[in-house]
């Protein structure tokens, strides 16, 4: 279980020698002591370029190219082993990258598949009724190359909840998506949030997800 996620003086090795300029100048995360607790629910804007997407892949463990520090209930994560990084992706971190990192060859549910069978987290039911709550039910077993940007996003949005987590890292998740599906698309990730008693961090450059913030930081 994680609690809390802290950042300590973390800045991406880009912005090296740029401490005193913009964007970095004018950041409420870079360079400074940020914590973010669950149950909490954090939007981080971000202009492009300054790092948004960069902010979810250090924390999930996926870069290291960063200086400075980031701390899982205060253990530094460079401490963290291969075993501990798959322990908590598994059961304590879920993650919606802005890419998808779909399979376009494999189905909807196929790529939701993949996932649910490491965790065992959701049943068929479950799934079916997600994809049937965000409109795409009937997509289940198209491949994920047809499907158009949305339907992609979506699909990929069931599949990072098949997990039990403390914390969700969802980037931009709701970019191809309108006002109707942000609504249901925000209503899904907030159920499973609050029976997880997890956190939610939501990185967002224009449209924002449209969940209930407990706090606004700036990137």
């Amino acid at each position: 279980m994680i609690n809390e996620i802290s950042l300590s003086h973390t800045l991406p090795k880009v912005f090296a020698g740029m401490e005193h300029d913009e964007p970095v100048s004018l950041s409420e995360v870079w360079l400074k002591e940020l914590t973010f607790r669950r149950p909490e629910r954090y939007m981080i804007e971000a202009e492009s370029g300054t790092g948004k997407s960069s902010l979810c892949s250090y924390i999930y463990g996926n870069r290291g190219d960063y200086s400075g520090s980031i701390f899982f209930d205060g253990r530094d994560t460079s401490d963290l082993t291969i075993a501990d990084w798959c322990r908590l992706r598994t059961h304590a971190l879920a993650y919606l990258p802005q890419e998808m990192q779909l399979f376009a060859e494999l189905t909807a549910m196929e790529n939701i598949e993949i996932k649910n069978r490491l965790t065992g987290c959701k049943d068929r039911k479950w799934i079916m009724n997600a994809l049937e709550r965000l409109e795409i039910a009937a997509k289940a077993d198209t491949p994920a190359g047809r499907l158009s940007v949305g339907q992609q996003q979506r699909v990929a949005i069931v599949r990072a909840l098949c997990q039990p987590f403390d914390f969700i890292l969802i980037d931009e998740p709701v970019s191809h998506l309108d006002a109707r599906n942000n609504a249901i698309v925000a209503g899904l990730i907030q159920e499973e949030a609050t029976a997880n008693g997890a956190a939610i961090l939501a990185t967002s450059v224009g449209n924002k997800i449209n969940i209930d913030i407990t706090q606004t930081v700036k990137l």
